[in-house]
């Protein structure tokens, strides 16, 4: 399955309140916005107080994260170059190389996991 954007999940929730307020019940509307039913309380009562300001993502607690949408795009365009390219001995990618050449373009090391996570994706 694809990683939604929170775009994507803000769009979804403002479908999902204004089909409400036009008058569908929510237990129609639930699936069709893949929101269960008992997420809809804090949704409406956020839009009932902010307006379209609640209905977006409130800041997560702990650490940000180090990998974001324009870092994996950097990454993928750089697993499509020639790794000799960049100083590597070896013809093909491996996660070490990639985040060796990545810390060295962008400034950002990153461990062979967050690549390796991030290619999976």
């Amino acid at each position: 399955m694809l990683q939604q954007t929170t775009e994507v999940w803000v769009l979804r929730r403002a479908q999902a309140i204004r089909a409400v307020v036009a008058g569908q019940h929510v237990s129609t509307v639930s699936p069709l916005c893949s929101l269960a039913h008992a997420a809809w309380r804090p949704w409406r009562q956020r839009f009932a107080q902010q307006g379209l300001q609640g209905l977006l993502d409130r800041p997560r607690p702990g650490r940000p994260r180090k990998v974001r949408c324009e870092l994996a795009q950097h990454l993928n365009r750089l697993v499509d170059q020639d790794p000799r390219q960049h100083g590597s001995l070896s013809s093909q990618w491996n996660c070490r190389a990639l985040a060796t050449a990545l810390a060295h373009h962008i400034g950002l090391q990153l461990g062979r996991a967050s690549v390796r996570s991030v290619l999976k994706k």
